[in-house]
Formats: C-alpha cells, structure tokens, sequence
C-alpha cells in the first residue's frame, strides 16, 4: 500500500471502532428466520447479541436467543451442565429446526468443549445443534461475520450431489449487512432489482431474512457475489470448494458512484448475457444523475473542487468513494482511513489509487485514536464519515465534516441505497446539507437585528 501510516506506542486498542467477534456472529445469524441462539457467557453477552438483531432490524417477538448467565463460581468451577441444561430447555422452548451454540470470552477461558457437548446432546435434541466459537479474543466483529458466514456453509445440501447448477442464472448475495451505510437494507434491495432487470434470480442472500430452505439450497447458485469487502471471502471460497460456485466482481470496487456503477454493471451484464440491460441500466442512471444535478446543484463542483479530504470508512465504502470524491467530484482524498484490512481490500484501494494517480496517506484497522492522531496531523479541509468522526473533526477545528456513514446521529425513517446512481444522489444530499450547516454561522446576534417594535394603536 503506498504511504501507509503508522503509528508508533500503539500495539493496543484504544477508543475501538468495531465490536467484538460475538457482534459480529449475531449479526449474521440475527438474519436466519427461525433459529435459536444459546449464548454460553456472562449476562452482559446477551446485550452484544441484541446489536446484531437491532442492526437486521429484528424486533423481540421473534428473537429466540438464552444465556447460561456464567457467574464468576462458574468460571471457577466450570459450567458444563449448566450450558447441557440450557440447551436443552431451548430445544424444548424455541422449537426451532437449528440451534446454534455460540461460545464467547468466558467459555474460551475456561476452555469449555462446546463441540463435545453438542455432539453428545444431539441425539437428544429436535434441532440441529451448530457450535460457533465466538470470543473477543478471536477478532473484531468482521471477524466474527466471518466465523459465522463460514459455519453456515456446513448448512447448505445439494440433494443432487453435483454443486451448482452449471449456466443457471441464479445467484447468492452474501453479507449484505457488512456495510457502513446505516439503511444497507437499501443497498441490498438496488442489487435484487438490478439482477432481476437482467434476468437473474437471488437464490440465498446470505444472511437477510434467511430461511432454513434458502440456506441448504444455496449450493444451486451458478455464481455468489460479495456485498462487501470487508468478510466474505472464506465463506465464498469453502462454497467453491464444495459446489463448486465461482466468487464473481470480486476484483472491482463496488457500484458506488458514477464510475463504479457503470464498470460493475457492465462486468455483471456480461457475465449473465445481459449486456443490453446494463447498458439501459447506465444509459438511465447516469442521465439521472445529470439531469438532478443540473436544476438542483448547479454550485456542485465549484463548492467541492479541490476540497482536501480525509476519508473514514469500511473498505466496502472507503475503495468505491475515492474514485468519486476526486474523479466525479474532483475533491483531492488526502486521507484515507480505514476501519478494516484485508489484504484483497488493500490491493484493491491500491489498484484503484494508483489508475487514479493519486498518493494519499492510507492506514488500515484504525481505532478512534489512531483516527484522532492522524487527522490532527493532517491538513485537511473536510472530513467524510460517520458521526464519530464529525465530532473529532469539530473537536480539532476542521470545519467541514459530512456524517455519511454509520454510525450516523440522523434520523432514517426510509432506507436509502448508497449503491448505484440514486444512490449517489443520496450520499450527495447529505454532504451537500452538511455543507450548508458547516457554513451558516452560529455566532450571529439576533437580538440586535429586530426591528423597532411597533407604536401601539391609540
């Protein structure tokens, strides 16, 4: 990666981003209608696990999720029949066909055998038992996604012993939800159009409203594609390797802006033999986009032309909106921080920078201070990113700072796609009102402006 940042006395995580692996594991399996979740942690866990149903959009009716509740005798003294009990009170209560046995800190501490006691207790149960190993020592939430997305492919069964259905046209979308945009459900909904535009059917979205039934035939997809550059990539490769479902897009940003949009419709159409719909798809996007900005931000490019910014993101965001800030909105990214680091998103945002021709300091897996750090030493105009990121930008004195991302201190009644080309109208708005607010003064006296009141009426 060129100009990579580091940063010296932090081999320590301070003021962290991203939750932990067990956020991370809920917030997948929260997407699978129907299961139950046995959580083998201390009380405070079960809260963890509830970000994952709140960031799917689960309400409590239909969470079925139980906590061994581990006291500190627990820890001590172990608590294996403790988790047997509750496993079994869960088969009994939920009643739901797979249970999954999810393991965190404490049970990694005490080395609790959750593989052995669901192996022993599945003849008693009417579930499918399914252990995940889920602690915070395993990694952050990415992580987490990860080690729950790759244990659902043991899930999937192709009754016909033969992978997937060579030339179907069908697909599985996976990790919707590993996206900083806080509506992703919006994002999600712009890619089903765009493939049923084109003729091609969502066999399994991996996981979003989810049944037990679209999981096990999700190994019919002729092909999956990633959502997100953030997790993914071990849950796509063990389906390649056991139905043989080839990873498609992978190797281009995705469509996030102008330029993006077009080269991953483009790339999609031709892998589909839908080449007409994409170029229509393009045709009427981009005119779109034209057409809105030319009656309502006429100013659009003179406000933000040679803007310096520093952009703090996800890599699913961070590598497609580099290529839009500086080619589509001219602004010049100085900065570029990113939340996670995989190495195919790195080598992807250096591709991406190096057709740009362009050489912005670049940190991966960046905590709250490292993000404080760098943008106190940088010389940068504005800041886009996530509210986190617009208060140490005020913090700092950077005056302009547009809360594009998640978390986002906005009110959203109404998903709204980031993806595509409506998509970039809506994270246009943002930066454009965000731009206004910056700018309107807060110091004006308005006292001193009143008018003279009127004589009364004799």
């Amino acid at each position: 990666m060129p100009d990579e940042l580091k940063f010296e006395n932090c081999s320590h995580s301070k003021d962290p981003l991203v939750g932990c692996a067990l956020e991370g594991v809920a917030t997948v399996l929260a997407g699978i209608r129907d299961v139950g979740i046995v959580i083998h942690s201390p009380q405070g866990c079960s809260a963890t696990v509830a970000l994952g149903y709140d960031h799917q959009e689960i309400d409590f009716t239909q969470r079925k999720t139980a906590c061994t509740r581990l006291f500190e005798t627990d820890i001590i003294m172990g608590a294996t029949d403790k988790l047997k009990d509750l496993i079994l009170h869960a088969d009994k209560t939920f009643g739901s066909k797979v249970t999954f046995v999810v393991g965190t800190c404490a049970a990694d501490i005490i080395g609790e055998d959750i593989e052995g006691v669901c192996r022993v207790l599945q003849p008693k149960t009417g579930s499918r038992l399914i252990p995940i190993f889920a602690g915070g020592f395993r990694g952050d939430a990415y992580a987490g996604m990860d080690l729950a997305l790759e244990a659902l492919v043991g899930i999937m069964k192709d009754p016909e012993g033969a992978g997937g259905t060579q030339g179907a046209r069908s697909v599985n979308l996976i990790a919707p939800q590993a996206s900083l945009n806080p509506t992703w459900r919006a994002d999600l909904a712009w890619v089903r159009d765009v493939l049923a535009r084109m003729g091609v059917a969502v066999q399994s979205v991996l996981t979003r409203d989810a049944g037990m039934h679209e999981l096990r035939h999700a190994s019919f997809a002729s092909a999956n594609i990633l959502l997100s550059h953030d997790v993914g990539r071990g849950m796509a490769r063990k389906m390649e390797e056991a139905y043989g479902i080839p990873l498609i897009l992978a190797d281009q940003p995705l469509p996030i802006g102008l330029g993006n949009t077009s080269r991953w419709l483009t790339a999609l159409g031709e892998r589909f033999g839908a080449e007409a719909a994409a170029r229509d798809l393009i045709a009427r996007g981009e005119s779109l986009v034209v057409d809105v900005l030319r009656r309502r931000g006429l100013m659009i490019i003179p406000r933000y032309r040679n803007c310096r910014m520093a952009l703090c993101a996800d890599a699913t965001f961070g590598v497609g909106l580099a290529r839009m800030l500086f080619e589509e909105l001219e602004m010049l990214p100085e900065l570029i921080l990113l939340r996670s680091g995989r190495p195919e998103a790195k080598a992807l945002l250096a591709a991406e920078l190096a057709s740009l021709g362009i050489s912005p300091q670049v940190a991966c897996n960046v905590d709250g201070y490292q993000t404080r750090r760098a943008l106190a030493d940088s010389n940068v105009h504005a800041v886009l990113g996530s509210s986190w990121e617009k208060y140490l930008a005020r913090e700092l004195g950077i005056q302009l700072a547009f809360d594009v991302l998640s978390p986002t201190d906005r009110d959203a009644y109404l998903d709204r796609a980031y993806f595509g080309y409506e998509g970039m109208l809506n994270m246009l708005e943002v930066i454009a009102n965000d731009f206004e607010r910056a700018l309107r003064s807060k110091e004006i006296a308005w006292e001193n402006y009143d008018p003279q009141p009127a004589p009364e009426r004799v």
